[in-house]
């Protein structure tokens, strides 16, 4: 079933990279207390989401957070190592933080996986933007398959 506005986010863990090796953190503790606006994407390295997805966060991120967003988090279905390297190449420090799903489990529990495997990718993210407060989605906009538009950072600030 897919995670709708109203819904908490599913108990599962997220991966990230530090100084100190990979990091595994709840979405509980993640999400509590805080305002996120997480993005989804099938891939890092890909397509659209190198050339507009990522970015358009990274640039637009002072702008969000001017807008109430206390933190910008990007999920795929890669890992923590992967995650960190791209997220390096778009300058995401300090901006977006970068957090693998690369067991899928994350992207499972929202409901929100897309096959992929013709395009030798398997299991991976739909695209897809959303608004949690203290671990509840506010706001959630999944993408139709081959499409990229309400999950931008653009998009989301014109809904702000």
């Amino acid at each position: 079933m897919t995670i709708k506005v109203g819904d908490k986010i599913p108990s599962v863990t997220l991966r990230h990279l530090t100084a100190e090796g990979v990091q595994a953190v709840s979405s509980d503790d993640y999400f509590k207390g805080k305002k996120v606006a997480v993005f989804g994407l099938p891939g890092a390295y890909t397509r659209t989401c190198s050339s507009r997805h990522l970015p358009g966060y990274v640039a637009n991120s002072a702008a969000l957070k001017a807008k109430g967003i206390d933190e910008i988090a990007c999920v795929s279905v890669n890992d923590a190592f992967v995650m960190n390297a791209w997220g390096k190449e778009h300058n995401a420090g300090g901006k977006v933080t970068m957090l693998g799903d690369g067991s899928c489990e994350p992207t499972q529990a929202l409901g929100l996986t897309v096959d992929r495997t013709e395009a030798g990718m398997g299991i991976r993210s739909q695209r897809y933007s959303m608004v949690v407060e203290d671990g509840v989605v506010k706001e959630l906009n999944v993408e139709p398959s081959g499409e990229y538009g309400a999950s931008s950072a653009e998009a989301m600030l014109e809904r702000r």
